[in-house]
């Protein structure tokens, strides 16, 4: 059996789910808000095979969209990392990075520092050639940490879907060797 996942930035532990994260992982994230634009708040159904899916990911691939574990007080905050796209109609197979983070972690760094960690996995621990992102383009705030990133808009790869609130999954992505420029 492989090792336990686990990634340290500064101030965060990405990491494998543990049965106890997912009751804080749901309280913290499974709002209006948070799921504006990512299907909306979900029933006992569609957590439970979210959890699958994050599972059969990290078993599948050997990653997945970790917890985040905030280092200062153990608390879960939400997910980051990295899953293989899955999206009909879209890139399937690419590496896609993700996160998704409770309110009161917003706007304090915590996406972008989780996401840079995970975009580090990508391409050095993992492999990775090119890593994508996907939202909508009304959730500016998950586009506008897609462009700090140094990703760049792919609307060659958009996909035509009302899955998640608009009309269109818009897709961003970088490569290997434009991270490595950025980032060293």
């Amino acid at each position: 059996m492989a090792a336990d996942f686990r990634h340290e930035t500064e101030r965060l532990v990405l990491r494998d789910w543990r049965e106890e994260d997912w009751a804080l992982f749901w309280e913290g994230t499974n709002t209006p808000a948070v799921m504006e634009w990512l299907g909306g708040v979900c029933d006992e159904a569609k957590r439970l095979a979210a959890q699958e899916r994050l599972l059969s990911y990290q078993r599948d691939h050997g990653h997945t969209f970790w917890a985040v574990e905030r280092k200062e007080d153990g608390a879960i905050l939400g997910f980051c990392g990295l899953k293989r796209c899955n999206q009909a109609g879209g890139p399937v197979g690419e590496m896609e990075v993700g996160w998704r983070l409770r309110e009161d972690a917003w706007g304090k760094g915590y996406a972008k520092e989780a996401a840079m960690a995970s975009l580090d996995l990508a391409f050095d621990r993992f492999g990775a050639e090119q890593v994508i992102a996907l939202t909508v383009e009304p959730n500016a705030a998950s586009w506008g940490l897609m462009k700090r990133l140094g990703m760049e808009r792919r609307a060659d790869l958009d996909i035509a879907s009302s899955d998640f609130g608009a009309d269109l999954i818009i897709v961003y992505s970088i490569a290997r060797e434009a991270w490595k420029q950025i980032h060293g």
